[in-house]
């Protein structure tokens, strides 16, 4: 998890630790879960829950935290974008 103050947004980049460092590409969307973009600290997925509450935009890839956020009620999963079976979903409170 990487939680980051973007210009008076808070933004929280969450990627499930398996997908780390990894490229997905299908038909014209690539997406790069970069250390930079998504590192930060190793943390369970349970305790995501105070940051995603407390951010204003957040980026989640993975089953485990996408299955967390859906089951927490935070996204659903009609919202999901699928990239090589990679479940990714965007927040942004307004």
């Amino acid at each position: 998890m990487h939680v980051m103050k973007v210009r008076g947004e808070v933004l929280v980049a969450i990627c499930d630790e398996d997908l780390l460092g990894k490229t997905l590409s299908e038909g014209n969307i690539r997406l790069r879960i970069n250390e930079e973009f998504y590192g930060g600290r190793l943390i369970p997925v349970e305790e995501c829950k105070e940051a995603i509450d407390n951010s204003t935009i957040t980026n989640i890839i993975g089953r485990k935290i996408v299955d967390f956020a859906i089951s927490n009620g935070i996204v659903h999963e009609s919202c999901l974008l699928w990239v090589c079976g990679v479940p990714h979903a965007q927040i942004v409170k307004v």
